[in-house]
């Protein structure tokens, strides 16, 4: 199980990081669906793997980053 959870922080890592680093090249900008997607991603799986953890700042920090997520892509899907 460690293993599993090990693996789907280390997604949730890259997802975010690259929604970052598309968004730092000009290539996908916060208003988008495909940046707001890779955020919602990228925080839900490290939100799992930090409350597996019990890293509970961290897994604030990416509830925090979910809800955020979420609100814009509702903006943006205009739900």
């Amino acid at each position: 199980m460690d293993l599993t959870i090990n693996i789907i922080g280390w997604i949730g890592s890259a997802l975010l990081v690259i929604a970052y680093w598309l968004n730092s090249r000009n290539k996908i900008n916060a208003q988008m669906f495909s940046y707001q997607f890779l955020n919602i991603i990228g925080s839900t799986t490290l939100m799992v793997n930090t409350l597996y953890y019990g890293a509970y700042p961290s897994s604030s920090v990416n509830i925090i980053w979910l809800v955020i997520g979420f609100y814009n892509m509702s903006k943006i899907l205009k739900v």
